[in-house]
Formats: structure tokens, sequence, C-alpha cells
């Protein structure tokens, strides 16, 4: 049960994000943040960093690419109690990530309002279900967060217990992967 002291907010529903991260940042968390939600972010005077500042990377392909980068995943999928993992995070400059809030692309709602096949293309999430995935299969140290209801009390646990307890975690990376396993069959 690490301590969490960076985390990497990136989300398609808004919902309550804004006080998640305030509640975040005043326990002293780091703040990552991608396009739309580091600007909501901003708007609410939550202090943010931008993956592409930490990744040194910037968003390409209209926004296709700017999560999948080994300072992110690498940040998330290093074991904390792995001596070699911890010693190449640290000859490749890698920053450990504590807790991923990831909420994918509305897929299901842009293709029953009759979009196109390109756009329903387009809303295909891929960094946010890989984010997902390596927080889960990390979830001995990384906490995952997919659904805007848990904010609240993962916020009221971090702040009575200073940390978030191995059973939270495993239950949320339970959950994690049954929303990725959803939202693939979805567009299957």
């Amino acid at each position: 049960m690490s301590k969490v002291r960076t985390a990497l907010l990136s989300v398609s529903d808004k919902t309550g994000l804004a006080e998640f991260a305030g509640g975040l940042a005043a326990l002293g968390i780091k703040i990552l943040s991608t396009g739309g939600t580091a600007r909501v972010l901003r708007e609410a005077g939550v202090e943010v960093t931008d993956v592409s500042d930490h990744t040194d990377s910037p968003e390409i392909m209209e926004g296709r690419v700017k999560t999948l980068h080994p300072r992110i995943h690498g940040g998330i999928l290093a074991r904390r109690d792995e001596p070699s993992h911890m010693e190449q995070a640290s000859e490749q400059n890698i920053e450990m990530i504590d807790l991923v809030c990831v909420n994918l692309y509305p897929f299901a709602k842009v293709t029953r309002g009759g979009a196109s096949f390109a756009e329903a293309i387009e809303n295909i999430d891929i960094g946010g279900p890989s984010m997902v995935r390596s927080a889960a299969k990390n979830h001995a140290d990384v906490v995952v967060v997919t659904d805007p209801a848990d904010y609240q009390p993962l916020l009221e646990e971090l702040r009575d217990q200073g940390r978030i307890a191995s059973e939270t975690r495993r239950r949320l990376a339970t959950k994690a992967f049954a929303t990725t396993a959803a939202y693939d069959g979805m567009i299957a």
C-alpha cells in the first residue's frame, strides 16, 4: 500500500472531476492530465501538468497519440517492490504514477446518435483502456478509477488513512477490467 503522490486524470465524463482533482491536490498529490480534462481542471483552479510536458512529447495525430508513452506506462506498470524496475525507471527518468482516473470515450452514445462509420472509429478509445488495464494490472501499487461514483469514497479514504487499502485497490481493479471488457464488447 504505497502513498499516492502523482495522479493521472483523463476523462470524457467530467462529472465530479473538479472536486475530485481539487481534493487530490489539497492532499499534496501532483495532477497530470490531457487536453480537455486539463482545461476543465485549470478553469476550476486546480494546478495541472500536461501529459505532453510530463513526457516531453506533444499530443499527435489529432490527439490519437498522447498517453501511449513509456513515461506514462512505465510510471504506471513499474513494480515499486522490484529493484530492477525502479532502477530502469530512474535511468529512463520515469516518475511513478500512483493513481489513474480514466473514463472512456463515449462510443455507445456517439453510435446511438447515428454517427457515421468514421465518427464511430474516432470514438474508439485506445490510450484510455491501455492506461486502465495497466493500472488495474499493477493495482498493488496503483489505484485505478473508472467511475465518478468512486471519487468521494476514495478522497475520504485518502483523508482518513493517508493511503488506499489493498482491498479497495483490488475492488477497483476488478471494476476496471469489467469496464474495459464491456467497452471492447460494445465496439465488437
